[in-house]
């Protein structure tokens, strides 16, 4: 990088913000070391002007600009190419949380501010912000923002599309659009924000967000299930949704084999139930009403379900503690599956009464191409997100599984999905990883839709290049 970039730019956001060589590494590598690219420099600016300087500073002067905030992401998103051209704009600064409204039900905060942080500071609010994610601890609302992330109390609260009231927003040539307004109707012309919401930086750089806030539950109830098959869950989820309602929050599906591996990384002999179960069913319930009237409630719609030969098994969650075991299970097995390398992760989504057969005829399509692959599946599949992540044989590398193997599982796992009508990533976003796919699974009349809306805002293709949109000169 020149020295007459590194001296604006250091001019703009102070010298111990501005990172060059070895410094970055952290940077231009996600956090699981599958994506590794290079940068000019990191660029860490401690305010939305900050950021509306740097912006234009690089627009001006040609040089793309990465967007990153928690760098949790599973597909290449959040780090740069290997051409070393481009500026990480780090948003780890911008972490305030600016406004509480109990009464509006809002809560202001900058992008940089991390999911933990911001339910903590709801919770002290005596409110409750409702995502839900393993990555927490890291993660930040402007990416979670900007890959419309989920997790896993969607089936009650909805993805981050829908806890979003307003947005400020750094638009590729510098110009700030302050749009933080935290109305729930306003038909005022476009919604402008959805343009930011799940484009992963591509379109802009979301700076600060108006977040919608959430009575704190008073009951809660949590049971992990023993199924003998993903139709039993999914008829379960249905008796269940028509007996509580919304107070369904969550209704995650295990697998065998994903039960099997997380237990192993958590070091524990067996799963909190009498017997082992070809399906798991982690089910949580919350609630307006007592403790007692929600689990009467609850134990009651279990228990019919059970009658209907649907339930093999039960634990029910006697405190808040065993709540929380019963939850890190479901937590840790992508960290399992992370630390044991050789996933091949696909994050799709089907209609709902699709899953049963999607998995089935899936896996048995994947065990044709790589016999003994461990069949790790789980997802939110109350709302029809499936991680289907094939897991490598345990005598097999996670290279050789990864080189013989990797792209073929991928493409009959997203053929699959695509057939019935769903989506090749339900949560994750596109990154890098799936660009390409997109080819495959959008129209012609998407695909040139999507980059008129880039050209638009972002006419030189320098704001996070490469990533979501396929190349252009593909669409034909």
């Amino acid at each position: 990088m020149s020295q007459q970039h590194l001296t604006q730019l250091t001019s703009i956001v102070g010298a111990t913000n501005v990172l060059v060589g070895n410094d970055t590494d952290s940077y231009t590598t996600d956090y699981r070391g599958v994506f590794r690219g290079k940068a000019l420099a990191v660029v860490r600016p401690g305010s939305t002007g900050e950021v509306s300087a740097v912006v234009k500073y690089c627009c001006q002067n040609a040089i793309p600009v990465v967007p990153q905030g928690g760098n949790t992401s599973l597909l290449g998103g959040s780090v740069p190419d290997d051409k070393g051209d481009a500026v990480v704009l780090s948003l780890s600064r911008l972490n305030k949380i600016r406004a509480v409204d109990t009464l509006n039900a809002t809560m202001v905060v900058d992008a940089g501010v991390t999911l933990h942080s911001a339910r903590a500071a709801a919770e002290e609010a005596g409110a409750l912000f409702p995502l839900r994610i393993g990555s927490e601890g890291s993660c930040q609302i402007g990416g979670n923002l900007s890959t419309n992330a989920g997790g896993t109390a969607v089936l009650r609260y909805g993805n981050m599309r829908d806890l979003v009231l307003g947005l400020e927003v750094v638009l590729p040539n510098g110009d700030i659009w302050h749009g933080l307004r935290g109305l729930r109707k306003d038909n005022a012309g476009y919604d402008l924000k959805h343009l930011f919401i799940g484009t992963e930086g591509t379109l802009g750089i979301i700076t600060a967000a108006v977040l919608k806030l959430f009575p704190v539950p008073r009951s809660k109830c949590v049971a992990l299930l023993g199924m003998e098959s993903a139709d039993a869950a999914l008829e379960s989820f249905g008796l269940l949704r028509q007996r509580l309602g919304p107070d369904v929050t969550a209704f995650e599906l295990i697998s065998s084999d994903a039960m099997t591996l997380v237990l192993g990384h958590l070091g524990r002999e067996a799963a909190p139930l009498n017997t082992t179960h070809d399906w798991y069913v982690l089910v949580e319930m919350s609630s307006t009403a007592v403790q007692e009237d929600a689990e009467v409630s609850f134990l009651a719609a279990l228990s019919d379900a059970a009658e209907k030969g649907l339930i093999a098994d039960a634990a029910i969650a006697a405190n808040e503690k065993q709540a929380a075991d019963f939850w890190l299970i479901r937590e840790e097995i992508s960290d399992a599956q992370t630390r044991t390398r050789g996933s091949v992760r696909c994050d799709v989504s089907v209609p709902l009464s699709s899953i049963p057969k999607y998995i089935r005829e899936t896996s048995a399509k994947v065990l044709d191409i790589a016999p003994q692959t461990r069949m790790v599946i789980y997802g939110h599949v109350g709302d029809g997100n499936v991680h289907f992540n094939p897991l490598r044989p345990a005598d097999m590398s996670a290279e050789d599984y990864q080189a013989k193997h990797g792209d073929a599982i991928t493409r009959v796992v997203d053929d699959a999905a695509m057939l019935m009508n769903g989506s090749i990533s339900a949560e994750h976003g596109v990154g890098t990883a799936k660009r390409d796919e997109l080819l495959h699974v959008r129209s012609n009349v998407e695909l040139k839709m999507a980059w008129n809306v880039k050209r638009a805002l972002d006419p030189a293709n320098l704001m996070n290049p490469g990533k979501v949109l396929p190349d252009f000169t593909s669409v034909k």
